[in-house]
């Protein structure tokens, strides 16, 4: 057979299988949902994020790149649960018409109480297993926009899910072997809630569920003087705020430094959080390792 008739079965063949295969052109809300649908996706995604490496999902303002990046887009990737309140105006400026994926359909969500209101706590994804379901959206998600490439996704994904299933057996282990009392730590803003809630972890903050969000000196003063009752011996900063609140409570506390965790924004390329499964894994091995 000639050159171009084995080029032209080949095509026949994909095209009688279902079409060809295409790469999905995905944006992601922030960073570390763009490595888990890059984790899932593999090479049959193109993924751009519109929150980089150590940026705040919270005061995130979109610009004109961001609206056309959108209306080029195969698949949306969004945490929800109020994170993104930014994005619905970027939706419509963009005119994307195409499958948009909440990724923490289904978590079991939690609530806080500030300023007399109850509000939905949306970093849901620092419990592990909730990560591992955020995954299986995103991987329902591709396939529904990609059904040609459903093996290979699946592979991907299910592969993927099974490694944030073992890092969450594995954080709950690192922390049953602390005792309880010790289990205690400040940090910038409530952004742990559901790390808490999955290892048993308590995590004092000055600011709320949202970095925008002002602690009043009285509320700070409270604080303080939770800390010094429980006995809280370590602080820690967030790689995506200005730590100087936290360090100013820390000092009037004699709390230590812990050093830096990351709970919604990744770090840059090549640092010790530039992926999700790394972020997670640093988050424990730093916070475990303070109780020590």
């Amino acid at each position: 057979m000639k050159r171009s008739g084995i080029i032209l079965a080949i095509v026949l063949g994909a095209l009688s299988q279902g079409g060809m295969a295409k790469t999905l052109n995905v944006v992601a809300s922030f960073s570390v949902l763009g490595d888990m649908v890059q984790q899932v996706g593999g090479e049959h995604v193109h993924v751009d994020t519109l929150v980089g490496p150590d940026g705040d999902p919270h005061t995130f303002e979109p610009s004109p790149q961001d609206s056309v990046l959108l209306s080029k887009a195969d698949v949306v990737v969004v945490n929800g649960l109020g994170l993104e309140g930014w994005l619905d105006r970027l939706v419509k400026a963009s005119g994307f018409k195409g499958e948009l994926v909440v990724a923490s359909a289904g978590v079991k969500t939690h609530t806080l109480e500030e300023e007399g209101k109850t509000v939905t706590d949306p970093h849901a994804w620092n419990s592990a297993a909730n990560g591992a379901l955020y995954a299986q959206n995103i991987l329902a998600g591709l396939v529904k926009a990609d059904p040609q490439d459903e093996a290979a996704l699946n592979a991907s994904g299910q592969a993927y899910i099974a490694q944030l299933t073992q890092i969450d057996g594995w954080a709950k282990s690192r922390f049953s072997a602390i005792p309880v009392a010790k289990r205690k730590v400040l940090t910038s803003h409530d952004a742990f809630g559901y790390f808490g809630q999955a290892y048993g972890v308590t995590f004092l903050a000055p600011q709320g569920l949202s970095s925008e969000s002002e602690a009043s000196a009285a509320a700070v003063g409270q604080l303080i003087g939770q800390i010094k009752a429980d006995g809280v011996h370590t602080w820690f900063m967030e790689n995506q705020l200005d730590p100087r609140l936290v360090k100013q409570i820390a000092s009037a506390t004699g709390a230590q430094p812990g050093g830096e965790l990351y709970p919604e924004a990744l770090s840059k390329s090549g640092g010790v959080a530039d992926s999700y499964v790394k972020m997670l894994r640093h988050n424990v091995e730093a916070i475990a390792e303070s109780m020590k």
